[in-house]
């Protein structure tokens, strides 16, 4: 068994989303400390489910995840409990009777275990470093798991010599194979094994390479169901923008060598073994380099011979992810428009269907042994993300978790999926929300939220947040949209491609056409409009300030203001060469035609910008421009640098004040309010 996600399924008719609403206005603090759930596991019975529960620690300012479960479908528990650390990535002994989870309950993450019956976890390794993923053996006696070669000495060599310095793109470690045995008597039932002396640990348990002094780093691997093999996906170096030279070997266990399977071009990985392991399942893009993030990726089985190798799914437009493969079939995730629903694949002749279309959003899902039972993780368009358990072929979906009632007495938001057309004649979709007490005849000012990616996609929910306070805003009296621009997921690669040689651009035309639809519906106050995002949606929002002067006011979260910029500073290169099809040097007009930047006399629009100190994806000289130009040309313009943080605001206390910048920011220009945040 084991975690599959993906991507899923929608209709082009518009629909509401409604439930019994309440009366409170929830606070930014109730939105952040929403509790959630996801990766279920279901035993190898399928009798218990495991999964993971997020929390809001404010002491400590981090968000928690700790293992819970529901035993025969009862009420769930917490397992485990690490306050200020978590415990996550859990996966069932073969026989049930273990659970083996990472936790960095000393200095490193480790493999701990604990009865399935109940129990105090027991530490399992002593890595010298870190373990990032793990998987049991089939016959459940050993472990394998990735943890990244150990340079310690020889940094600390080289930095009491020369000091600290880095050569960019050589300063990393290789992530290697490793294999430790299972061995339940070297585990008493009421002792832990880090407070016994550290040699007793490393005797009983030491792991055991599997390849050492290789070219390569080692991504995601799996055990051949016979357990004789581990498949791998490997790629030169674990730098990001490698990905895109991953390749898949085979490792014999007896024979302690490997060979190389699936070498294409482009990118290749690792999927799953078939049940009777001679076979592989992959995902690759083969031969193209020049288009992997905005082209469907495509399936293939292939024997391990190397004989056999057939595309499945074919004719599927879109890309599926979280792909497992059991005795009844292939599994996984697709979206379709907003829906995400799970389809399977006959691996013979690699036809599609969907076989489960409810929850609106299924997020996540995993089989019994016996592929009779599954968990899943999903959410209904008004509810919050909640655990089911249903039969397959599916049948009696019955959920476990109450997650939605955390918002039962809030008054959320009404979602409503809309269609316009852009000024180019492409159909854009997106999720209108309305509030709790809309009025047809009243008009409303309109905030437009933008999602990142491009390849992102907005969805109707009943609490739509971040770092904005978009319930609030509703509740304040406004509409807000989300649109799926051109390049969104779920509506086919063709519309992934429409931005291609056309960022910012066609952006901009469908975030314009889908206001002016609304302003035709006469709904909306079209003086009192302002828009914002994060990364790709940053962007866009920095595009419509220097390019339109339809918006009162506009947030720009992490987004890129010149391509130039971005391309030099970034830590993944070919995106920005695949969508401009072009390199600075090689043609500059392109660059400047989608760069904010490039239009910067033009703006005339209130702009804050958001920005973390150490963003690699959209590195901190992107904000810094784009502010100085706007200060340049008498714009109003506020910067806020949110210390410690890369590409996202990921602990409750920064992400609370980004959202009380926001709301200041929008209070002052759409409603005219001078808002103070509180001290």
């Amino acid at each position: 068994m084991k975690l599959s996600s993906v991507y899923s399924l929608l209709f082009l008719t518009a629909s509401f989303c409604t439930f019994s609403q309440g009366t409170k206005d929830p606070s930014f603090e109730e939105v952040i400390s929403l509790k959630g759930l996801s990766n279920p596991q279901i035993s190898p019975d399928g009798r218990h489910i495991l999964f993971h529960g997020h929390s809001t620690d404010w002491e400590n300012n981090r968000f928690d995840t700790e293992i819970w479960m529901s035993r025969d479908g009862g009420e769930p528990f917490q397992l485990t409990n690490n306050p200020g650390k978590s415990s996550a990535g859990m996966l069932w002994s073969p026989d049930g009777k273990w659970i083996a989870f990472l936790s960095d309950r000393g200095d490193k993450q480790q493999i701990q275990v604990t009865r399935s019956e109940g129990g105090e976890p027991f530490q399992l390794t002593n890595a010298d470093g870190s373990i990032s993923s793990f998987r049991w053996s089939p016959d459940g006696k050993q472990i394998a798991f990735r943890q990244s070669e150990d340079k310690k000495d020889e940094n600390d060599a080289r930095k009491d010599k020369y000091g600290e310095f880095a050569i960019e793109d050589e300063e990393y470690s290789l992530n290697q194979l490793w294999i430790v045995d299972f061995i339940p008597e070297n585990l008493g039932r009421d002792w832990l094994p880090q407070e016994k002396e550290d040699s007793v640990l490393k005797e009983s348990v030491k792991p055991r390479l599997l390849m050492d002094s290789v070219p390569f780093s080692i991504n995601g691997f799996e055990w051949s169901p016979d357990g004789k093999m581990i498949a791998f996906e490997h790629q030169p170096d674990p730098i990001l923008i490698s990905f895109m030279k991953r390749d898949i070997s085979v490792y014999d266990i007896e024979k302690e060598e490997y060979r190389l399977l699936v070498d294409n071009a482009s990118s290749d990985g690792l999927l799953d073994w078939s049940p009777d392991s001679k076979s592989i399942l992959y995902v690759t893009d083969l031969d193209d380099t020049t288009s992997n993030f905005y082209k469907n990726a495509k399936i293939f089985r292939i024997d391990i011979n190397g004989k056999n190798n057939k595309q499945l799914a074919a004719d599927f437009d879109e890309n599926i992810g979280g792909v497992e493969w059991n005795e009844n079939g292939i599994f996984g995730l697709a979206w379709q428009k907003t829906r995400r629903q799970l389809l399977s694949i006959d691996p013979k002749n690699g036809e599609y269907a969907i076989v489960a279309t409810s929850p609106d959003k299924i997020w996540s899902y995993s089989f019994s042994d016996d592929g009779s039972k599954m968990a899943l993780t999903g959410a209904m368009y008004d509810g919050l993300t909640e655990l089911y358990s249903v039969s397959y072929p599916v049948s009696g979906l019955t959920r476990i978790t109450s997650s939605s009632d955390q918002i039962s007495d809030w008054k959320v938001a009404k979602s409503e999926i809309i269609s316009w057309p852009s000024e180019d004649g492409a159909t854009i979709d997106g999720v209108l929300h309305k509030p709790a007490d809309y009025d047809p005849s009243k008009k409303y000012p309109l905030l437009i939220v933008i999602h990142g990616g491009p390849t992102g996609i907005s969805t109707p929910q009943p609490v739509p947040a971040y770092v904005y306070p978009q319930v609030q805003w509703l509740n304040k009296g406004a509409l807000i949209l989300r649109p799926n621009y051109r390049g969104s997921a779920g509506f086919g690669e063709a519309f992934r491609s429409l931005n291609v040689e056309n960022l910012g651009v066609g952006d901009a035309w469908d975030v314009l056409s889908g206001v002016k639809y609304l302003e035709d519906q006469g709904i909306i106050d079209g003086d009192k409009v302002g828009a914002m995002g994060w990364s790709q949606g940053g962007y866009i929002s920095a595009f419509l300030t220097t390019n339109s002067d339809k918006f009162k006011a506009i947030s720009v979260g992490a987004g890129i203001s010149n391509w130039m910029t971005y391309y030099v500073n970034t830590d993944i290169h070919p995106f920005t060469r695949q969508y401009l099809k072009a390199t600075p040097w090689s043609d500059k007009e392109i660059y400047e035609k989608t760069s904010p930047m490039t239009n910067i006399n033009n703006a005339k629009t209130p702009t804050l910008i958001q920005h973390g100190e150490f963003d690699r994806r959209v590195p901190t000289p992107n904000a810094y421009e784009l502010w100085q130009g706007l200060q340049d040309v008498g714009a109003e313009t506020k910067l806020i640098i949110y210390k410690g943080f890369g590409h996202g605001i990921s602990k409750p206390k920064e992400r609370l004040a980004a959202i009380w910048h926001n709301w200041q920011w929008f209070g002052k220009y759409i409603w005219d309010e001078e808002i103070e945040i509180p001290e």
